[in-house]
């Protein structure tokens, strides 16, 4: 088996790591136009060799997109243009303009839309770390317009580095995501630039930060050119998801300026069975 893996960031450079260490992959080959990324992809051992893009697809059995997801949805066609029995999969974190953008391709059964939700605030080959994937769940949207082979491989894959696996469509994808990825990506932005906004007068607010406003605040250190393109292929989502946040922290701003004690409890008593509901699919 050979995959040939296009972005040697974090999400590619881990699934590199791992496909190699769970003997999926006799090979992998990496494709990036940045020549840093692939001098410090081969010096860390991601890949064995870097290629390009024509090159490595034909000498592919799979090609991972591993990029962001604007530029997923303008190289994709191209990548089908190219394939003859290779199968393509995508790691985007938003799927139905990716997938509307090769709707009509000849090609479009060799291509599987997916989506591993694993991930961390870092970024680039230094970022990439073995186990990423495990035990995460990994999301193929839209099988039945897959053809089976394309569809196992892509299956073997994700079941190779110990992903649970989902199967949705790209529709439900995309809401579900706004809702457990996006929004949190979002509102760890928005608390990092009103901190970032009163320290500007206040100084000395930065030592009184501790482990929760660490875990908070974490996710706004990820990156902007792969964070705008998905808010904006997903907008309408996302636009959705904000609009119930803001609800919910409006009800908290009046029941606290209200010097209304029960209705504040009982909004953190109904927050609570979140952990609840997270334990019985963990």
């Amino acid at each position: 088996m050979t995959v040939t893996i296009i972005g040697l960031g974090l999400i590619g450079g881990s699934l590199a790591l791992d496909l190699k260490a769970r003997r999926f992959a006799d090979r992998v080959i990496g494709v990036d136009n940045s020549p840093q990324h692939r001098d410090q992809a081969l010096e860390r051992g991601l890949v064995d060799e870097v290629m390009t893009l024509h090159t490595g697809i034909q000498e592919a059995d799979l090609i991972v997109l591993a990029i962001p997801v604007d530029a997923i949805k303008e190289l994709l066609p191209l990548v089908l243009d190219y394939v003859t029995h290779q199968t393509v999969t995508d790691l985007g974190s938003s799927k139905s303009e990716i997938i509307e953008s090769v709707s009509a391709h000849p090609k479009r059964g060799n291509y599987v839309p997916s989506h591993p939700m694993a991930g961390t605030e870092f970024s680039g080959p230094a970022a990439a770390v073995n186990g990423l994937f495990a035990k995460k769940v990994g999301i193929i949207c839209d099988m039945a317009e897959s053809n089976p082979k394309a569809l196992e491989m892509v299956t073997n894959m994700y079941m190779a580095v110990n992903m649970r696996l989902v199967f949705m469509s790209a529709r439900e994808h995309d809401h579900h995501a706004a809702y457990v990825s996006h929004i949190s990506h979002l509102t760890s932005f928005a608390l990092a630039l009103t901190v970032l906004d009163k320290e500007r007068n206040e100084k000395n607010i930065f030592n009184l930060a501790s482990g929760g406003f660490d875990s908070t605040v974490r996710l706004a250190a990820s990156s902007a050119s792969m964070w705008v393109p998905v808010f904006s292929q997903n907008k309408n989502n996302v636009v959705e998801v904000i609009s119930t946040y803001i609800e919910k922290m409006t009800a908290f701003k009046e029941a606290i300026a209200s010097g209304d004690a029960k209705q504040v409890e009982n909004l953190i008593l109904e927050a609570n069975i979140i952990q609840k509901t997270l334990n019985q699919f963990s």
